[in-house]
């Protein structure tokens, strides 16, 4: 045996440090012969330390020295992480390594060789306003209209074309969008020349460059190529084309190539990842080995199988189940509540009985589909006093489109709020620059006036070019008559005129960024929590006292985030809110994606139930508002996919009284989902015991007919037109016709 291997750090066994503790499955996957690998890893099934293992076995196994192993990682902190893990095992540095993020190793190549893209190696990377501002010049010097082809909206189309390998005049004719009547392809050439005589370059470039150099200098290429005997991948499904395109290049030569990832996690498609490059791998890397990792060391085997059993609807997938050692644990349960505040209401007592039996509030999740759904756990943990923390961005009231908005009803208010003033004044924008604001300051420095009457005063003078005094006297007469609104209409609707006449909610209309509907949903989250409140003062100091409500971040705080947010995190309770159709799945991605982004849909659902390690709880509304009206919804297809042995729900029983309680039995009407004390609720769910609520009838239960007429809650009074199992189509007497669940409705 060599002496230095005889130095390896081992266990108590003599087994080697980089080998202790792995199952059979991992094992294979560390050791398996050089050659095409790919490492289906589910979720909690350990991959990161086979990534880690495997790398650790090249440079003990002798098979490639640390600078010849070429290894990605998606953050910079996991390489780091990574490294320090590898040298723990093999007790020795792996200076040398490549490793890190694919933008990492992109800036390594490309300042060794900028030189062949028309660079410099002191090249600059902009960040993203950096880019923007660039874009703007190239629009304006197109003599394009920016408010109407706004430079964010233009960035989106050349971040999507980089992430696809394309350069300007690769972009193929099918691809070029409407976007400045066809121009968008020379605006992106422009741009690129402008970043080359900048010696500057962005994100994307980090990319696109290097597949430039491999592609038109063979010999750089067959260098690198010879050079790394080892590439190894983590998070090979979010992957997109350019990197997938340089991973292949690469490993042409030693065909000697490590993936991990999990086809069913895939869910970044709005980023570039493309599902793909993890389906085709054995089609790109023939004679590829392909290692399943299904045991899993996170959750319960009810967890699993109820993940198991959903994510097997989708078609385009490899294939794995998951299965743990451990106990069964409690099955999932589906609880239906009324509508949407009942529900944010259900599941603040729900943490706070588990939160009394013992558990930390660490330890507790509330994921959502959308951003906007975390308004209401944010005012409902609020009152209750709660501490929560948003994950993944800012609170509700905390996020620019919500400031922006709130500033305008400030100002509507309060005329002498400077605050707001100014951060609205050129919002969307109106040609009032900086240097016309700075004469505004001054003079009612000067005067010891607000901005708004000194304003008054200037669109009557000389002082501000004839352009902005225009552009000036005109948002002035809009405050005017705002404020001549604010007697006559309720909050909600004011509102709704002030953010569509003053051009706010055109703005990001017509913005075409990735982010630009989610801001459009979270304003009308906005508008319909403005109903709660009679006048906009009482609302403005609600959200004055909400955004004050701060806690210690060093407290234990419950997690409220997006779905998306929530991958690679785990929690021991996970509470999934809001899953209706048209939510979740989200009708817009349908709309835009058929059935390949219902799959993602249904990728997204799997890891979020695949979050938990001892219970989920997955809830959806029965009636939710929408654009401040009310909506009769339907329960996500989800929910019918989810295995009956793996999930426990509460039948409603036809018996029930409307004016009791029931613990396991809920009753009819609005107050359906609340038990007869938090203390039994929260025995009763830590011995597993607990039902919770209703996803369907009973069988047996009433059924109606076509024509009976009917009483619902929410929409008073109506006739049954259709019926479609237990959904029925009812024309209401003043509601119009919906769609409804046949439990929800009573014989007239």
């Amino acid at each position: 045996m060599d002496p230095a291997h005889r130095r390896l750090p081992r266990d108590a066994e003599g087994e080697l440090a980089h080998l202790c503790g792995l199952n059979p499955e991992q094992r294979a996957a560390v050791t398996a012969p050089d050659g095409p690998l790919l490492v289906l890893a589910g979720a909690g099934t350990g991959k990161t330390r086979v990534l880690t293992a495997r790398l650790a076995h090249f440079l003990v196994s002798g098979r490639a020295r640390a600078g010849e192993i070429f290894a990605v990682t998606f953050t910079n902190k996991a390489a780091r992480e990574m490294a320090e893990r590898v040298e723990r095992m093999i007790g020795r540095s792996v200076e040398g390594m490549w490793l890190g993020t694919f933008h990492a190793m992109g800036v390594r190549l490309l300042r060794a060789h900028a030189e062949l893209v028309g660079l410099e190696p002191t090249f600059t990377i902009l960040d993203t306003d950096d880019q923007l501002r660039l874009l703007k010049q190239v629009i304006q010097a197109a003599d394009l209209d920016e408010r109407r082809w706004p430079a964010r909206a233009l960035l989106a189309l050349v971040e999507r074309w980089k992430d696809k390998g394309w350069t300007p005049e690769a972009v193929p004719e099918c691809e070029v969008s409407d976007f400045a009547m066809g121009e968008a392809r020379a605006l992106y050439a422009a741009y690129q020349e402008r970043l080359r005589v900048l010696n500057a370059c962005d994100f994307g470039d980090l990319l696109l460059h290097g597949l430039e150099i491999f592609n038109r200098h063979p010999d750089v290429l067959a260098r690198y190529q010879e050079r790394f005997r080892a590439i190894l991948v983590d998070e090979y499904q979010d992957t997109n084309v350019a990197q997938y395109l340089w991973l292949k290049l690469l490993a042409q030569r030693h065909g000697n190539i490590t993936c991990v990832g999990d086809d069913d996690q895939s869910i970044y498609s709005w980023r570039g990842a493309d599902v793909g490059n993890i389906l085709r791998f054995e089609q790109d890397f023939p004679g590829a080995r392909i290692v399943r990792l299904e045991r899993n060391y996170r959750s319960t085997g009810h967890i699993l199988g109820a993940a198991t059993g959903l994510i097997a609807h989708n078609r385009a997938r490899h294939g794995k189940t998951l299965w743990t050692e451990g106990a069964m644990g409690e099955p999932v349960r589906v609880a239906g509540l009324w509508d949407d505040e009942e529900e944010a209401r259900w599941i603040g007592e729900e943490i706070e009985a588990l939160q009394r039996a013992g558990e930390r509030l660490s330890s507790i999740a509330v994921l959502v589909r959308a951003g906007f759904q975390t308004r209401a756990f944010e005012e409902r943990f609020i009152q209750m006093g709660l501490p929560y923390r948003v994950v993944g961005g800012p609170r509700f009231y905390e996020r620019q489109e919500i400031r922006d908005a709130i500033a305008y009803l400030r100002l509507v208010a309060s005329p002498d709020d400077d605050l707001a003033f100014e951060r609205i004044v050129n919002l969307p924008r109106r040609g009032i620059g900086e240097t016309s604001l700075r004469t505004l300051r001054t003079l009612a420095r000067r005067r010891e006036a607000s901005l708004l009457r000194t304003a008054r005063e200037l669109v009557r003078t000389d002082e501000l070019p004839a352009r902005t005094r225009s552009a000036l006297s005109r948002f002035l007469d809009q405050l005017d008559h705002w404020r001549t609104l604010l007697a006559e209409k309720r909050p909600r609707d004011l509102a709704e005129i002030v953010l569509e006449e003053s051009g706010y909610v055109e703005m990001w209309q017509n913005e075409r960024s990735a982010d630009a509907q989610g801001r459009l949903d979270n304003l009308k989250e906005l508008v319909k929590s403005l109903e709660e409140f009679d006048t906009l003062p009482a609302f403005l100091e609600h959200v004055a006292l909400v955004t004050e409500a701060t806690t210690d971040p060093e407290a234990e705080m419950v997690s409220v985030m997006t779905l998306h947010g929530a991958k690679g995190l785990e929690f021991d309770s996970v509470f999934l809110a809001g899953w209706e159709e048209g939510l979740f799945p989200n009708a817009r991605a349908l709309e835009e994606g058929g059935e390949r982004a219902l799959e993602e849909e249904r990728r997204l659902a799997y890891v979020g139930i695949t979050r938990a390690k001892k219970r989920c709880v997955v809830t959806f509304a029965a009636n939710r508002r929408v654009y401040g009206q009310w909506t009769s919804t339907l329960p996500s297809r989800f929910l019918e996919e989810l295995p009956r042995e793996h999930i426990e729900v509460l039948h409603r029983s036809p018996a029930a009284r409307p004016d009791r309680e029931y613990f396991g039995e809920p009753e009819y009407g609005p107050r359906a989902s609340r038990f007869r004390s938090r203390r039994a609720t929260a025995n009763a769910l830590l011995e597993g015991k607990a039902e919770i609520l209703l996803v369907r009838p009973a069988p047996g239960s009433r059924k109606f007919r076509v024509g009976e007429r009917i009483f619902h809650e929410k929409f008073g009074y109506g006739r049954i037109e259709a019926i479609d199992g237990d959904k029925l189509e009812i024309a209401f007497d003043k509601a119009g016709r919906k769609k409804v669940v046949d439990s929800f409705v009573e014989p007239a």
